[in-house]
């Protein structure tokens, strides 16, 4: 790993980061900084995992941004999948292909929550879920979609869905998929009603939000293709191109009643405006609930289109932020350059010019 240190190598962004003792901060391998000594150096899988140990994200190589898009062999190998979604890649058809089937593994296990082959199967499951439900016989979805036998297919699918392919048209899905944005991958689902996640993919909870997600709706998480999750792509592109101010995507967002009082009174705060926790418990009819109002905020699944980063403290600082305050600082200067016509708005430099 030192040796990729010591060269920049950018084929290792993403794979582990570098903390350096010294200073306490981490890095991409490719970091332009000065390189430290091997005895003073730590190694990461993950930024998340470095940021927990206490150390401060770098800069100059800004190892939390993704610049919007993953590595090219992972971006390759995502569109080979969805080129071909019924095609299986075992670890030998990616060596053929140059990578790594630990590297890929590693990958979607950080990014994705599931290894690269969990993520094929799922993909195919979900292809053949689509199929059972237009009146395909399941075993004919089951060969058709890479399966090897019936009777694996079954078992797969009872495990994926916790009901056997010929109840499939009963079973409730949400299909998801993974957004690249400047301020880090963000995970997405979708249920046939409208966007139900937007959860960045470092965060912490995301683990428990998808185990509420599966609970409220009594659904299995598939990637996958949807209509709702094409359109939230669309349009979260367009607000960080500074082209969009409103979200239009239909949301589905079970909770409690006081957290839907909540959640409905963060999509009134207008694009570009603050209110702080005081307000919102008054606005959501518990005042003095400031910290109730600060944990519903927390357990918001949809964040940025639900903008509960526009919620601050009285006195105006930035107060808590699920996805990390360095995000909520981002965005909130993202919309306030906008509203105030500032030409150019660099996410790498956190600053508006």
């Amino acid at each position: 790993m030192y040796r990729a240190v010591r060269s920049r190598d950018r084929s290792y962004d993403g794979i582990f980061f570098v903390a350096v003792r010294t200073t306490g901060i981490f890095c991409r391998p490719s970091c332009p900084a000065r390189k430290p000594l091997p005895r003073n150096i730590e190694y990461y899988a993950a930024a998340r995992d470095a940021l927990f140990a206490g150390y401060r994200a770098c800069k100059r190589c800004r190892p939390m941004d993704t610049n919007g898009r993953p590595p090219d062999w992972v971006r390759k190998l995502l569109a080979r999948v969805e080129d071909q979604p019924d095609s299986r890649l075992r670890d030998a058809d990616l060596r053929q292909l140059s990578i790594d089937p630990a590297r890929a593994r590693r990958y979607f296990q950080e990014n994705y929550g599931m290894t690269f082959q969990a993520y094929q199967r799922s993909r195919r499951l979900g292809e053949a879920l689509t199929h059972i439900r237009e009146g395909a016989r399941v075993s004919r979805a089951a060969i058709s979609h890479g399966f090897q036998s019936e009777s694996g297919f079954r078992d797969a699918f009872n495990k994926a869905f916790g009901k056997p392919p010929r109840r499939a048209p009963e079973k409730a899905v949400v299909t998801t998929a993974m957004f690249e944005s400047p301020v880090g991958p963000l995970l997405a689902g979708a249920t046939d009603d409208g966007l139900c996640l937007l959860e960045f993919c470092d965060r912490r909870a995301l683990e428990a939000q998808i185990d509420t997600l599966r609970s409220r709706f009594a659904a299995a998480l598939v990637p996958g293709r949807h209509k709702w999750l094409t359109q939230a792509n669309d349009e979260l592109t367009r607000y960080f191109d500074r082209r969009l101010e409103v979200f239009s995507v239909p949301l589905v967002f079970p909770g409690t009643e006081f957290q839907r009082r909540v959640w409905s009174q963060l999509l009134r705060i207008p694009y570009g405006e603050t209110i702080s926790y005081e307000t919102l418990a008054r606005r959501a009819g518990c005042p003095g609930a400031q910290r109730a109002v600060g944990t519903a905020n927390g357990a918001n699944r949809i964040a940025i289109i639900i903008p509960c980063h526009r919620v601050v403290n009285k006195d105006g600082k930035l107060g808590g932020y699920g996805g990390g305050l360095w995000r909520k600082q981002h965005l909130l200067e993202l919309e306030q350059a906008t509203l105030s016509g500032q030409k150019d708005f660099d996410f790498k430099t956190q600053s508006v010019r």
